[in-house]
């Protein structure tokens, strides 16, 4: 749980400063992309709680499968909806840009992410 709570969240935050920071200076795409960016910081919020709550107790396996949910649904919202909208509005440019910020972010980010026992209700607005 460790292990995958730092690729989520070392992956999202590296899509982030690749994609998602591009998208924001189209607007045709400033929707969408704050949608996803929220998404973000939702799962981030649902493992950190998750990493607060004792693995052997139901409340763990309820809040493991809203995660999987929303996990989930945030993977095909972005790959069917958000990503094919965003390919219309992206230069060669802007693909050599993002693939070469993401690729370095995601491993300096890895190297700093977290596990952050952080109830919900504890969490920082």
């Amino acid at each position: 749980m460790a292990q995958f709570t730092r690729e989520v969240k070392s992956h999202a935050a590296a899509e982030e400063q690749a994609l998602y920071s591009t998208m924001l200076r189209k607007p045709e795409t400033t929707g969408e992309t704050r949608h996803s960016v929220a998404e973000h910081h939702e799962i981030e919020e649902m493992l950190n709680d998750l990493a607060a709550t004792d693995m052997s107790s139901s409340a763990w396996l309820s809040k493991f499968k809203d995660l999987r949910h929303d996990y989930e649904h945030h993977i095909d919202e972005e790959e069917d909806d958000h990503f094919p909208d965003f390919a219309k509005y992206l230069t060669e440019d802007d693909i050599a840009h993002m693939r070469s910020v993401f690729d370095r972010r995601k491993e300096a980010e890895k190297d700093h992410a977290e596990v952050t026992p952080e109830k919900m209700e504890d969490a920082k607005e």
